[in-house]
């Protein structure tokens, strides 16, 4: 069943490849060949609409190493190519733009930066404390997000994704947990949403009318004191006001990870129904909806059966079902969902579990959730690699492998990046010669 778009654009179903972070960049923080071939497999596998992995607007704040940077002039072939292989079905491809703000590994960035100087919770130690921006700062960064979305439109994707979710600087601007401004830029509601809005304003002038722009928001962040849900309904509220094109919901930060199914205290709450634990976000949709009347509305997290899929788009609820990792162990399960199957979807992740007895007695409930939340992302880390290379996921991989395999090669991704900065200064003073 197609959906139009308020921008006159149209998707020909209502499945979409939710966004997952790549890491495949190259030294220059640039589309690959292995983004053409995790994309092409992707397009070929059905969904009306991919979304990429975060698409960072500063190559100094990465959310990870191996994150695409666009910030100046230059890669545009890359994307161009990695554009043409993501919708060669015919698709959409929408790219994902983020600023990670204080979500810098130390790896990626020992000097991040955040509407205020609040040290994000737990993590181990891996995030180092971020400083507040400066307002010239916040425009810049503003001016960052049109150029990436201008860019986008050039090279061939079909729409863009402002991530204003999972504890990202957009939403850093939304919590009051994360943003302690007295300007502008923080306080009411209104303040805090300041970002997220100036930012469509910006990329929607970039891009013009006829061109998706779609934003990622959380329903909340579970957190006691953070951005809660009726401030997401307001927030969503006066996107729809601007013309926003699609808004998937999703939930949680880093501190808490509700967008993997972790919401805490939450979790006591929410309604007993399957239908209910399944899909993570669906209980927040008929508020949503009632606000947002006339633009769609997709939400991603969870969802394992097609016939609650089927369900929930007849009924009205949703517009548009986003699943992410299954797509990591089946790319073409989009055509199954269409065609009619009611077979679930896999759910390797529920093995991957790192106990109290391999971590030590002493480990506390926060260390062991952490490490069990790093466990599972790098196991499908993995998955993305063998799929970018032509390969079949390994679904023998257990979760110790797959977290020290990511780590060591997240930190060789750092040293040649590193290295590469450093070259045009040998080159300069003779050190080096050139060939």
């Amino acid at each position: 069943m197609p959906l139009t778009l308020p921008c006159g654009a149209v998707l020909e179903n209502r499945l979409a490849k939710g966004a997952m972070t790549e890491g495949l960049a190259d030294v220059n923080d640039n589309a690959t060949g292995r983004h053409e071939t995790l994309y092409g497999r992707w397009s070929d596998g059905g969904a009306g609409m991919l979304l990429t992995g975060n698409v960072m607007v500063d190559r100094r704040y990465l959310e990870r190493p191996g994150n695409v940077v666009i910030d100046a002039n230059g890669g545009h072939d890359s994307l161009r190519r990695w554009a043409a292989a993501g919708t060669r079905a015919g698709n959409h491809l929408w790219m994902q733009i983020s600023h990670p703000g204080r979500q810098c590994t130390r790896m990626s960035s020992s000097h991040p930066v955040s509407p205020s100087s609040e040290k994000l919770e737990g993590m181990m130690g891996l995030m180092a404390p971020p400083r507040a921006l400066e307002v010239w700062e916040i425009e810049d960064v503003i001016r960052r997000f049109a150029h990436v979305a201008r860019t986008a439109k050039e090279t061939g994707f079909t729409g863009v994704q402002i991530h204003s979710a999972h504890g990202y600087l957009a939403s850093q601007f939304l919590s009051p947990r994360a943003n302690r401004r007295t300007d502008e830029w923080g306080g009411s509601l209104r303040n805090r949403a300041r970002f997220v809005l100036e930012v469509y304003k910006a990329v929607r002038e970039a891009v013009g009318s006829d061109f998706p722009v779609a934003a990622k928001l959380n329903s909340a962040d579970f957190q006691k004191g953070g951005f809660s849900k009726e401030e997401s309904v307001q927030v969503a509220r006066w996107l729809a006001e601007l013309g926003l094109d699609l808004i998937e919901i999703s939930g949680g930060t880093y501190e808490q990870l509700a967008s993997f199914g972790d919401k805490g205290d939450a979790l006591e709450k929410k309604a007993e129904s399957t239908r209910r634990r399944e899909a993570y976000f669906l209980e927040y949709a008929r508020d949503m909806r009632a606000a947002i009347d006339g633009m769609p509305l997709m939400i991603t997290g969870g969802f394992r059966t097609p016939d609650l899929m089927r369900e929930v788009v007849d009924s009205g609820e949703v517009d548009v079902i986003g699943i992410a990792r299954p797509f990591c162990v089946e790319t073409d399960l989009a055509k199954g969902i269409l065609g009619g199957s009611s077979e679930v979807l896999p759910t390797p992740e529920k093995s991957l579990r790192l106990g109290p007895g391999l971590l030590g007695r002493a480990s506390s409930v926060r260390t062991i959730r952490t490490l069990n939340g790093q466990a599972e992302v790098a196991w499908f880390y993995r998955q993305i690699i063998e799929l970018s290379e032509g390969r079949e996921p390994v679904l023998s991989l257990g979760a110790w492998s797959a977290m020290v395999g990511h780590f060591a090669r997240e930190a060789g991704i750092v040293r040649r990046r590193r290295f590469k900065a450093q070259k045009p200064l040998a080159l300069a003073s003779g050190t080096e010669s050139q060939g």
